[in-house]
């Protein structure tokens, strides 16, 4: 189920809406404003057998695994 999150260009919140076809017409629940674009969204997926999870030196805070 394709669930993406929003920014609204009229009131400034963000939301999260389902949206079944890209044709679907998303608007700002709070204000009702059409002005929203999608905002990029992260999914994390944790397995049993990745190579980085085994005594991997790099931690999470940082979008390139800088520091």
């Amino acid at each position: 189920m394709p669930i993406y999150e929003y920014h609204c260009g009229g009131c400034g919140r963000e939301f999260e809406k389902y949206v079944p076809t890209a044709a679907t017409a998303v608007a700002c629940p709070h204000c009702e404003s059409p002005r929203v674009k999608r905002r990029l969204s992260v999914v994390g997926v944790k397995t049993a057998a990745s190579p980085m999870s085994a005594g991997s030196s790099m931690g999470g805070g940082g979008c390139c695994g800088c520091r």
